[in-house]
């Protein structure tokens, strides 16, 4: 048992952090951000939704919206906004399953079996949400890297180059809690599940035998005429 809930309060570490992690990137606005010398006096970062310019002496910063989700937008931003929202509304559902499956919650307290299924559920889930997120963010990352790479090779230079941000990086780092935390739940839950499951057979077997007894007995005391 002691194992049992160390294990749910370590999916639920990570589960928690990477569902913030995959929000956070998704709403930030630094997935690409400038590669330039230190010359600069801004710095540019360009997220999924916005393009934001700080100035490095004041801290002032100036935000762009793009345009509509309706207007036509790069492949690569399109794909990337839908797989990174997937990914956030899966890693939730995936977050509040595992809460109602913690047996510290008073949560269906006499029914351990099937609270031990929603920690499971809240696994596979987490392990589909970890699915579109990292696909998303190394996605965008590797394009980034291969646009700046050919720029390099032919020797263009557009005024600005861009590498990946820590916008990126949370959405990768969100992933992988989603990826870790999913097989804790239910790769090692499955084993307690199984325990679980005997141990109830078990029981269940034995108060039927005890039951079973008790109506033997009883119907050796009853008259010959109620046999």
């Amino acid at each position: 048992a002691g194992m049992r809930f160390f294990l749910q309060y370590v999916g639920c570490f990570f589960a928690f952090f990477s569902t913030g992690f995959l929000i956070a990137s998704t709403w930030t606005d630094c997935w690409m951000v400038n590669a330039d010398d230190s010359l600069e006096v801004s710095t540019k970062c360009r997220g999924l939704w916005w393009e934001c310019v700080t100035n490095v002496f004041d801290g002032i910063q100036t935000c762009d919206e793009y345009d509509s989700i309706f207007a036509e937008h790069p492949v690569k931003l399109v794909l990337t906004r839908a797989m990174m929202i997937t990914a956030d509304i899966l890693a939730g559902f995936g977050f509040l399953f595992l809460v109602l499956g913690l047996d510290c919650v008073k949560f269906l307290p006499d029914e351990p079996l099937i609270k031990l299924r929603i920690c499971l559920v809240s696994g596979i889930t987490l392990l589909i949400a970890g699915l579109p997120g990292i696909t998303g963010s190394v996605w965008y990352a590797v394009d980034v890297y291969v646009e700046r790479s050919s720029l390099v090779f032919h020797n263009v230079f557009l005024g600005i180059q861009y590498k990946f941000g820590w916008s990126c990086w949370l959405g990768m780092a969100g992933s992988l809690g989603c990826f870790l935390s999913g097989a804790l739940l239910t790769c090692c839950m499955y084993l307690f599940r199984e325990t679980s499951s005997g141990r109830f057979h078990s029981a269940y077997s034995l108060r039927k035998g005890y039951s079973s007894a008790g109506t033997i007995v009883t119907n050796m005391h009853l008259p010959s005429s109620q046999t």
